[in-house]
């Protein structure tokens, strides 16, 4: 189990005790004993008159001139070797009282800290851990304001239009630039996109309810959305929506791992999650904030995402399904390549279903365009499996010889090897059929069903070449880690709350948290070990492109995941999770050799996508966490370091973001 680690600044080793700070106090003293030992049984030797020395320090000074006086003008020449001596004596004492002022200083210093910090720092969270900064802390307190005060100047809050904004997507200033036909909605992250402030809440913000209350309950001025649009959007949105002062309330409509495009309020994906079935909707940005918004408020898995002219940020073979209802995309646009993109992104075997007017065209122009999403879809070999009314389900075909049997110049070729990657972070869209060369080529049907398809046997685990042994010690290490984590939490969290002595720290409510980022997802190891302890959460597991993409067996572990480079800003509105999580980020981030952001830029996005009171936790190396440490004063974070048992080169940082409030607009 981990034990307390009192705060500190980058570059400073302290002791972990107020003992081992007494005994280095001692063992001072001890020395400065001996030295005065030494001195004397040197000076019996050497001369019959020490004990004048000792009895007056400074009476060689007047020995000096009595010697001067009795052997006149020339006594320096005549004497050199005890002119000598003389100057090694008063270098010797200049040093001896440089050691004096020094041991009294510190020792003063020693005597007012303890007195501090036996004052002012008495909470203790009872049988478990002691979280609270000690003597040490203190004293790294005022190593830190012996810096300076430019050094650790607070960050400054930003604008009130910065409250949903996203960076990288700036729709007014690409239609500047000349992008249009949906180019505009694309993510463009240019130098001036990264914010160096703190994003504010709305001023009537509210921390969100806990789930399972949070998905069909939220609070209305916590997301940019008013009751003009919830009036005029379609009818079957006005019967999933009921608006009070303030609050919003949904309702379940009628209605594998599925990709919802433009998701709404996010029904779809709480309607299939009953089912155990878990949805990533995605939609493009919208400045009011709609959509992927008030979905991730309610607690459902989302992203900002749009594919008109780049790929998403999924491998190859990700998705069980894709669906789009009424979610404002025109597939016969750009001569199919937005379809050969959802291609790309389906399993063997996987399904489309498109609900749209379209698909029941009955005049000349729209006809003609069903037409040629119907003869398209064909082409690449989908399979028309259901029409009825508005919704069309295709299913991907399971065999590739499927595309060598069409006729010559009929739908588009098989990409070639050097262009069917599997970490498609952002590339243009490529008019090829994607993944048919992947030993992930594995029709839907033949997986295991969840959640079984999370635990991989050893043949499963050869396709990402990783030994069953690695993924067992893995699952092992994060289980006995969330244990440990929600310890941590559980008396931090429930600190304010009244405890007698003796009394049990509270159990944590098993949906204390609901939405999850882990920066550094590896094999999903957090994911899982949170399911397999029934924790009521999801998890966007995120892999660096800094580091070995494991994305593609976290997809076919049955989890959402995403690649992203974090000294970019992630692809999602402020005030989106309730922890954020991560482990060796640091660490990979810094090994890079390639220029990388700095580390203040890696925790204000951070900030950024942290809600008010959320949590943050960081697991890296002793002089990473430290250096973090010191930072966390310019976010105006709470901030504790925790020793690891498991290894003494690692510590773990846990923060909380306080709930700040923009006082006037």
């Amino acid at each position: 189990m981990s034990m307390p680690l009192h705060r500190g600044i980058s570059g400073v080793r302290v002791s972990d005790s107020s003992d081992d700070l007494r005994d280095s106090q001692m063992k001072d003293k001890t020395e400065k004993e001996d030295l005065v030992r030494g001195r004397s049984t040197d000076n019996n030797n050497s001369n019959s008159n020490t004990h004048l020395t000792l009895r007056f320090p400074f009476s060689f000074l007047f020995s000096s001139n009595q010697a001067s006086s009795k052997h006149g003008e020339n006594a320096f020449l005549a004497d050199p070797y005890t002119a000598r001596s003389r100057h090694r004596l008063v270098l010797m004492f200049l040093k001896f009282s440089l050691v004096f002022i020094v041991v009294a200083a510190l020792a003063g210093s020693l005597w007012w800290t303890v007195s501090i910090s036996t004052s002012s720092r008495g909470h203790v969270y009872h049988n478990y851990r002691r979280l609270q900064e000690q003597l040490v802390s203190d004293l790294l307190d005022i190593g830190e304001i012996s810096i300076g005060p430019s050094r650790w100047k607070e960050l400054e809050y930003c604008t009130v239009e910065s409250e949903t904004y996203v960076p990288c997507f700036n729709v007014s200033e690409n239609l500047a630039l000349g992008y249009s036909n949906g180019d505009e909605n694309d993510r463009f992250c240019g130098p001036g996109s990264k914010q160096d402030c703190l994003v504010l809440p709305p001023v009537k913000y509210r921390v969100p309810l806990r789930w399972p209350t949070g998905k069909d309950v939220i609070w209305y001025h916590n997301v940019k959305i008013n009751a003009q649009e919830v009036l005029s959007s379609g009818s079957l949105t006005k019967r999933m929506m009921m608006m009070d002062d303030d609050q919003i309330s949904f309702r379940s409509a009628s209605m594998f791992d599925v990709l919802d495009i433009g998701c709404g309020y996010g029904s779809f994906g709480a309607h299939l999650l009953s089912k155990q079935i878990l949805t990533m909707c995605i939609a493009n940005y919208e400045a009011s904030g709609s959509q992927v918004q008030l979905t991730l408020e309610r607690g459902l898995p989302a992203m900002i995402g749009s594919f008109m002219s780049k790929q998403l940020p999924y491998p190859s073979l990700s998705f069980d399904m894709l669906h789009c209802s009424s979610c404002g995309i025109d597939w016969d646009q750009k001569d199919g390549l937005l379809l050969v993109e959802v291609d790309r992104v389906l399993k063997p075997g996987g399904y489309f279903v498109w609900t749209s007017p379209l698909t029941n065209a009955r005049n000349k122009e729209d006809l003609k365009r069903w037409n040629f999403v119907h003869d398209f879809a064909e082409s690449i070999c989908w399979k028309l499996l259901s029409q009825q009314d508005k919704t069309v389900v295709w299913k991907k075909t399971i065999n590739t010889k499927c595309y060598s049997s069409r006729s010559p110049g009929v739908g588009p070729s098989v990409c070639s090897k050097g262009h069917d990657v599997e970490s498609p972070y952002y590339r243009p869209l490529e008019m090829c059929i994607g993944g048919t060369r992947s030993r992930r080529w594995i029709p839907i049907e033949a997986r295991k069903r969840w959640p079984s398809r999370s635990n991989m046997n050893k043949t499963e685990l050869s396709l990402y070449r990783i030994h069953p042994d690695e993924l067992g010690e893995d699952a092992e290490n994060w289980k006995l880690t969330v244990r440990e984590y929600w310890s941590l939490l559980s008396p931090l969290i429930f600190s304010d709350h009244p405890k007698r002595p003796g009394d049990e720290d509270p159990s944590p409510p098993y949906n204390m948290l609901r939405n999850v980022l882990d920066m550094n997802a590896q094999f999903g190891g957090l994911n899982s070990a949170l399911l397999q302890a029934r924790k009521s959460v999801w998890v966007m597991n995120v892999v660096p492109t800094a580091g070995p993409n494991h994305l593609p067996m976290i997809l076919d572990r049955g989890f959402v995941g995403v690649l992203h480079d974090w000294c970019e800003a992630f692809p999602t509105y402020p005030r989106t999770y309730d922890l954020v999580h991560a482990d060796n980020l640091l660490t990979l981030q810094t090994s890079q050799r390639r220029g990388t952001c700095s580390l203040l830029v890696i925790l204000t996005e951070i900030d950024r996508l942290l809600r008010p009171e959320g949590w943050v936790i960081i697991r890296d190396t002793a002089q990473l966490v430290e250096a973090a440490r010191a930072l966390t004063t310019q976010l105006k974070w709470e901030a504790r370091v925790i020793e690891v048992e498991s290894s003494s080169e690692q510590r773990l940082l846990i923060c909380q973001k306080p709930f700040s409030k923009r006082l006037s607009i």
